[in-house]
């Protein structure tokens, strides 16, 4: 394991470590409305402050960003791209579906490592460029399933922008049609997770920040997978549309955002 995986995984654990402790036990004057729809608690903040701190002493000259607005300006052109506590919605309905989401991503924009961890059933995924995806230190593969009728698919819906509803629900019917089931977990880094290690067949979503999504396309691509945005390009950080699976159910789902979402790329945020 690099020092970097080693590092990140340990920050991981540590702010794992902080929800177990909160899970169930959140009080009202702990949750803030951040925006509409959009909600912070006390442990995304102690969650991020724990990983910032490990991740800065280790790497003073990297660069930091994380979705509670911890940013660090470092020279070495490295960027760690942390989500706190992907899911927190969940996290404050006590539903056990929640993550901790870091990457570490290079100046010429390549992923290098991610770990994603599930801490309520104590699941740690890791991934490495070149060096292949693992859950608990075991290797993981994509799924090898082609068949539709037998595909499970995940996926994220809208819940603050609405102008894409209408092409949203326009896919996802057809999506239905051409699969056994879908589900909609609320974390997009456990959906990418589960699709690296074959749980789900593949995984779809619109407009993701990176914090939700990086350490999960790695571990998909690590795992064999294919990833890309909407219209097919590797670089999924332009539109923050993600498309994930395996070269079946990638294919079915690109083709059917090709003619759902037209001309995303004319309107990047």
């Amino acid at each position: 394991m690099s020092r970097e995986l080693d590092t990140a995984v340990k920050a991981a654990k540590a702010a794992g470590e902080i929800t177990l402790r909160k899970f169930g036990e959140l009080s009202s004057r702990e949750i803030v409305q951040k925006e509409f729809k959009d909600f912070v608690t006390e442990v995304d903040k102690a969650c991020e402050a724990a990983i910032s701190s490990q991740i800065t002493a280790a790497f003073p000259d990297d660069s930091m960003l994380c979705e509670e607005g911890t940013i660090a300006e470092g020279g070495s052109g490295r960027t760690w791209i942390v989500d706190p506590l992907d899911g927190t919605l969940n996290f404050i309905h006590s539903f056990p579906v929640f993550s901790i989401s870091i990457a570490l991503q290079d100046a010429d924009g390549e992923l290098l490592c991610g770990v994603v961890l599930q801490p309520v059933l104590d699941e740690l995924f890791t991934a490495m460029k070149g060096k292949g995806a693992y859950l608990n230190g075991k290797p993981v593969s994509i799924s090898p399933r082609t068949q539709k009728e037998a595909f499970l698919i995940a996926t994220g819906l809208p819940f603050r922008e609405y102008h894409y509803l209408d092409s949203y629900v326009a896919m996802l019917k057809e999506v239905i049609h051409d699969s056994a089931g879908i589900r909609r977990a609320g974390s997009a880094a456990i959906d990418l997770a589960y699709t690296a290690c074959g749980r789900f067949d593949g995984f779809w979503e619109y407009k993701l920040y990176p914090w939700d999504f990086a350490a999960g396309v790695l571990l998909v691509r690590e795992a064999g997978g294919t990833v890309t945005d909407f219209e097919g390009r590797s670089d999924v950080f332009g539109t923050r549309s993600i498309i994930a699976g395996n070269a079946t159910t990638h294919s079915m789902l690109l083709d059917k955002a090709l003619n759902h979402f037209p001309g995303i790329s004319a309107s990047r945020p």
